[in-house]
């Protein structure tokens, strides 16, 4: 594989694999243009460089040609964030691409038509990949969001640049900071687990139990651990099929000398609302008729004083329901304690996309060392899958 930082675009056309599936409002504007301004840098340094710059993305789910889809809506969100006029390719195949692609000079930017309206995107077929590659002279993928499936402009295109194909700085930056993680040096590493299920995160606890010193356990997932061990959680959310698996993982970790901490006490309330009656009371004892939406004030002091001891922190997941107000406090005690860990010099990784949403609602994005793009991506790069997307290029 080549390296961005080292590779000479000039007089070449990058072929580039962004993620630019963003949300769109009824007039069809972009509401949030955070995946585009991640691409940026990648497509400013190619274009610097005496590239031209050809981008391919999806947009949603679309069930073939779909106008609501068409990446025609972006184009001035484009533009506007790399500060030049974009060219809109109706389609991403074909002589409506390459009448654009074909002799693209330095400099111009091109945008290809949705890959989504043709499903051989989706299924990865080789000889779409393989249309889709005459649009480029070097492979970029800076889609670390889509890195986890095998389409045919994540993976499979690949194998037509067999030297000229790269990650983009975005891609590149995701891969290293997951990468730093999970093959840290810098000890001890501590991993924050919650959100709603244990079923969702079992390959990650199994796999993060072999790399990281300590791990803090929150949201509803944390009550399966609570009844597993005799607790009584009243109507809290649980997975009984899931309980054995807990005891496993507790298990696990004991024996490889890894610390698990579940919440001491817990914020409940007598119904799922905003204007619920509440009560701190301990973890193990929550009274029939209530449920847990939070970590309780003597776990949030506990969790905060394991981060801040710890040299690397993994996040991924709330510690409640932090979209109600009422039950944020502890999803946002945990962020506080990873800015002041940050602040002291501790390397903190937030992913996954509930995570990412509470750092982003708290406006302390800025104030962790890295958040990641990828809800599912990373998802999968920490249960130790090998992404598509990443391999890809690798080979």
């Amino acid at each position: 594989m080549a390296n961005i930082s080292s590779y000479d675009f000039s007089g070449r056309r990058a072929l580039v694999r962004v993620d630019f599936n963003v949300p769109l409002n009824d007039q069809f504007e972009v509401t949030d243009d955070t995946r585009i301004r991640a691409a940026v840098p990648t497509i400013k340094h190619i274009l610097a460089g005496g590239g031209s710059v050809v981008l391919m993305s999806h947009l949603g789910r679309p069930k073939g040609v779909d106008p609501q889809f068409s990446l025609r809506h972006i184009v001035s969100t484009v533009e506007k964030l790399i500060g030049q006029t974009v060219m809109f390719a109706e389609d991403c195949i074909g002589d409506a691409a390459l009448q654009l692609t074909a002799n693209l000079e330095s400099g111009k930017v091109v945008l290809l038509e949705n890959l989504r309206f043709h499903k051989e995107e989706e299924k990865g077929d080789e000889f779409f990949a393989g249309q889709l590659a005459e649009n480029g002279d070097v492979y970029v993928n800076d889609a670390f969001g889509t890195a986890h499936r095998a389409h045919a402009s994540t993976a499979i295109i690949a194998r037509f640049f067999l030297h000229d194909k790269m990650f983009g700085f975005l891609m590149e930056n995701e891969v290293l900071n997951v990468e730093r993680v999970l093959n840290s040096k810098d000890k001890p590493v501590t991993a924050i687990v919650g959100g709603a299920k244990v079923s969702s995160k079992i390959t990650i606890l199994e796999n993060l139990i072999d790399r990281v010193d300590a791990v803090l356990i929150g949201g509803g997932m944390a009550y399966t651990f609570i009844k597993s061990q005799g607790g009584t959680i009243g109507n809290s959310l649980v997975e009984d099929d899931y309980l054995e698996k807990a005891r496993e993982i507790s298990a696990k970790a004991t024996a490889k000398g890894v610390k698990i901490y579940i919440p001491q006490d817990t914020l409940i309330a007598d119904a799922f609302s905003v204007d619920a009656s509440t009560q701190i009371v301990d973890s193990t004892a929550i009274p029939d008729g209530w449920m847990g939406l939070d970590i309780g004030p003597k776990t949030e002091a506990v969790y905060a004083d394991v981060i801040k001891g710890s040299k690397t922190v993994l996040w991924n997941g709330p510690m409640g329901v932090f979209e109600m107000d009422a039950f944020a406090h502890g999803t946002r005690a945990v962020a506080d304690a990873l800015v002041d860990a940050t602040a002291g010099g501790t390397f903190t990784l937030v992913g996954g996309g509930d995570s990412v949403a509470a750092v982003n609602k708290f406006g302390l994005a800025e104030r962790v060392s890295y958040v990641s793009t990828g809800g599912g991506a990373m998802l999968e790069y920490l249960e130790g899958i090998e992404l598509p997307g990443i391999a890809a290029i690798r080979e």
